[in-house]
C-alpha cells in the first residue's frame, strides 16, 4: 500500500499536469481523502478541505502571498503589469488593504451594481445578437459582456471600450506566465490601460457624472490617490472579466453537460437565476485557487504552520468537499447549501462578487429563452492555468431563435 507522502506526490503530479489541468476534480477528491496535507513542488502547504481552506481565508495570521512579483521575478516593481498587481487590493495586507477596502466600498456600493441591471440586459441582447448559427461563445458573448459592463460601471464610453478585452487578455496573463514575452506584453497592456484610465480619472474629477470613477475620484481628502484610483480601476477591469467570463463559459459547459439541469432552468429561468448560478460558481469556480502566506505560526487542521510558509488554497477542491455539500460531484440548481468559496472569504472576498453574479443572473435566462436548441459545436479549448478556470475557446451552435 502506498505511503501517504508516496500517494500525496503522486497526486500532485496529476494535479498539475495538462489532464489534471483540464479536468482537476477526480484528483481532488482522492486529495480530499488524504490524512496529510500535501506540499507543491514550490513547497507551499496545499489546503483542500472546505472548513480548513475557509478558516486560512478567514485568518489573521494569513496573509497574500508574493507569487505574482517578488516570488517569480525579483524586480517585479520594475514591471508595471506586476507592479499594477502588486500594490492593488489584491497583493495588500492590513493596515494598507483596510484603508484601501474601506473607501472603495463607500463608492463601488450594493445599489451602485444593482442599478447596473438594465444595462446588463441592454449589453446581453445586444450580443446574443451575434451569437446566431455557430459562435465562438467566449469571443462573442462571455468575454465582451463583463468588459462593457465594467466599461458602463466606469463611465467608459462605449466607443473606447473595445481595446479593453486584449489590454485586459495581455496584462492578466502574468498570473499564469512571466516568461519575457509575457511579461513585455502585459506590461505594454498596464501601461496603456493605466495612461487611459488615468487620463479618464483626470477628467471626472474636472467634470464628475454619475459613474464609479467619479466616485471614486471625489473620496475626500483622506481618499485615494491619483495612482490608488488607477490601480483600483484597472483591478475592477480584470478580476471582473476573469471571474464573469469564465463563470459563463464554464456555467453554459456544465448546463450543457446536465441537460436534466438545463430542463428545469428553461422551466423557471428567472425564479432559478439566484440559486443556479451559486451552484455553477461552486461546481466549477472560475478561479480555483488562491495563494497565501502564513504572516505567524499557525494551526491548519491538525498540520503547524511556521510563519512564513506558503499556502495554496485550493477552492476548487474545497467547493467539492463532500463534509461541506452533500452529493458535491452532482450539479443541482435547487441545491440549499450555499456558501461555497468561489468568491473567497474574509477580508478579501472578492469586490465584484454581486456584479459577476449579477452579470449571470441576467444572461444565462435570456439566453435559455433566445436559444432552446443550443449546444456545443466541437470540444473548445481550456485555458492553462491552475489558478484560473476556464475556456480560451468554446464553439456553440446555437439552431434556430425562439420568436420572440
Amino acid at each position: 500500500m502506498l505511503t501517504d507522502s508516496v500517494a500525496a506526490e503522486s497526486l500532485l503530479a496529476a494535479f498539475v499536469s495538462r489532464a489534471g489541468r483540464d479536468d482537476p476534480y477526480p484528483v481532488y477528491r482522492e486529495l480530499l481523502a488524504l490524512p496529510v496535507l500535501p506540499r507543491l513542488g514550490d513547497g507551499s502547504l496545499m489546503i483542500t478541505r472546505f472548513a480548513d481552506c475557509s478558516a486560512a481565508l478567514r485568518s489573521p495570521d494569513v496573509g497574500h502571498s508574493d507569487d505574482v512579483g517578488g516570488a517569480r521575478v525579483p524586480d517585479w516593481r520594475e514591471h508595471p503589469a506586476l507592479r499594477l498587481f502588486g500594490t492593488s487590493l489584491l497583493g495588500l495586507d492590513p493596515p494598507v488593504h483596510t484603508r484601501l477596502r474601506r473607501i472603495v466600498s463607500g463608492a463601488f456600493t450594493p445599489r451602485r451594481t444593482a442599478a447596473l441591471r438594465p444595462a446588463v440586459a441592454g449589453v446581453v441582447g445586444e450580443l446574443l445578437e451575434t451569437l446566431d448559427g455557430e459562435a465562438d461563445f467566449i469571443a462573442a458573448f462571455a468575454f465582451p459582456l463583463p468588459i462593457a459592463v465594467i466599461g458602463e460601471l466606469l463611465g467608459v464610453p462605449r466607443a473606447d471600450q473595445p481595446p479593453f478585452q486584449k489590454l485586459a487578455r495581455d496584462w492578466t496573463h502574468v498570473l499564469d506566465v512571466t516568461t519575457p514575452r509575457v511579461l513585455a506584453k502585459a506590461d505594454a497592456a498596464a501601461t496603456e490601460m493605466c495612461s487611459y484610465l488615468g487620463d479618464l480619472a483626470d477628467e471626472r474629477r474636472a467634470r464628475p457624472r454619475e459613474d464609479l470613477m467619479s466616485a471614486l475620484v471625489a473620496t475626500g481628502a483622506d481618499g485615494l490617490r491619483r495612482d490608488e484610483v488607477v490601480t483600483m480601476a484597472a483591478l475592477l477591469f480584470a478580476a471582473g472579466f476573469e471571474t464573469a467570463t469564465h463563470l459563463l463559459g464554464n456555467g453554459l459547459v456544465s448546463l450543457l453537460g446536465h441537460p436534466d439541469q438545463l430542463r428545469r432552468w428553461r422551466s423557471a429561468p428567472d425564479e432559478l437565476a439566484e440559486p443556479a448560478v451559486d451552484e455553477l460558481l461552486r461546481f466549477d469556480s472560475p478561479v480555483q485557487i488562491a495563494r497565501r502566506k502564513a504572516l505567524r505560526p499557525l494551526l491548519i487542521g491538525e498540520t503547524e504552520v511556521a510563519a512564513g510558509e506558503k499556502l495554496t488554497v485550493c477552492i476548487g477542491a474545497a467547493n467539492r468537499d463532500p463534509a461541506r455539500f452533500t452529493e458535491p460531484d452532482r450539479l443541482d440548481l435547487t441545491r440549499a447549501q450555499g456558501g461555497s468559496l468561489a468568491f473567497g472569504a474574509g477580508i478579501h472576498y472578492c469586490l465584484g462578487a454581486p456584479l459577476a453574479r449579477l452579470e449571470g443572473q441576467v444572461a444565462f435566462p435570456a439566453l435559455l429563452r433566445r436559444y432552446p436548441r443550443l449546444g456545443r459545436a466541437g470540444s473548445g479549448m481550456r485555458r492553462i492555468s491552475l489558478t484560473l478556470r476556464g475556456y480560451q475557446r468554446l464553439p456553440v451552435t446555437t439552431g434556430s431563435p425562439s420568436p420572440g
